[in-house]
């Protein structure tokens, strides 16, 4: 069940990267993707609410839940831009590929959870095909990271994620300042649904993610997650762009590493 809602999450986290290399405005268009992603999730995690889960079960979750936050802004940040002069299929390697490299150990020295020789053979994999990083890939293991911590305080998944969007939006805007604000509403008048589309996409993503992330090991979850660089090669040839050889080889290693270490 966990492998089916990761594949599921992965599928989904690929589509919504893929429209965001659509928008002309990426930073813009991710600012509002991530305020409607928050406001879904927020309605998610009031219904559990409601029907009796507690969202947080400790001060510590909440301030896991926040840090998380804060790298996901710079994960946001660094991605626009990522995507303002680079690929799909390209971006989207690179940094998933390199958040392996970094979250599988860090899982090993903070949780406790166990290396075998697949995980490591996998690691050796996405290493041949990740030669640079991009400068997206620490904040977006970091994210995931300080997602299991928050987790392992009795968070409530929904709760967690919502708080923690809510926060990231909150310093994208702030970010924007007073023009670039400004600009926030011809864009959304113009672009309204492609954006609403994008933000659901991106909150389902995250909510299923979380979902599994809470009942399995972080390497395990957010390893086997990275096999949506194979959606991404996909949806880069719906989008209208030609993925080359190495690009697809790139992905084919990465996707193949992720599947050893989650084995």
């Amino acid at each position: 069940m966990i492998v089916a809602l990761v594949l599921l999450s992965a599928f989904l986290h690929a589509l919504w990267n893929a429209l965001l290399r659509l928008e002309e405005s990426k930073d813009r268009s991710l600012v509002v993707a991530v305020m409607v992603a928050t406001v879904f999730a927020a309605g998610v995690a009031g219904v559990r609410w409601g029907a009796g889960e507690v969202p947080f079960a400790s001060v510590e979750g909440v301030g896991f839940t926040l840090l998380a936050g804060l790298c996901e802004a710079v994960y946001f940040v660094t991605l626009a831009r990522a995507m303002e002069l680079g690929k799909l299929g390209v971006v989207y390697t690179v940094s998933r590929g390199g958040a392996v490299l970094a979250v599988w150990p860090l899982s090993i020295a903070l949780f406790g959870e166990v290396a075998t020789l697949p995980a490591m053979a996998g690691s050796g994999a996405v290493r041949g095909a990740v030669a640079w990083a991009a400068e997206c890939v620490m904040s977006l293991a970091a994210y995931q990271l300080t997602y299991k911590a928050a987790l392992r305080e009795g968070t409530n998944p929904s709760a967690c994620f919502a708080q923690s969007l809510g926060m990231s939006a909150t310093l994208s805007l702030v970010r924007l300042r007073g023009g670039g604000r400004a600009a926030l509403r011809p864009l959304v008048r113009r672009r309204w649904k492609r954006l609403l589309v994008m933000g659901v996409v991106c909150s389902g993503s995250f909510l299923i993610l979380m979902e599994a992330l809470a009942n399995g090991g972080s390497a395990f979850v957010l390893t086997l997650r990275n096999t949506s660089v194979l959606f991404a090669a996909g949806m880069a040839w719906w989008i209208g762009e030609q993925p080359g050889r190495s690009e697809l080889a790139g992905a084919a290693l990465v996707a193949a590493g992720a599947v050893l270490i989650a084995w």
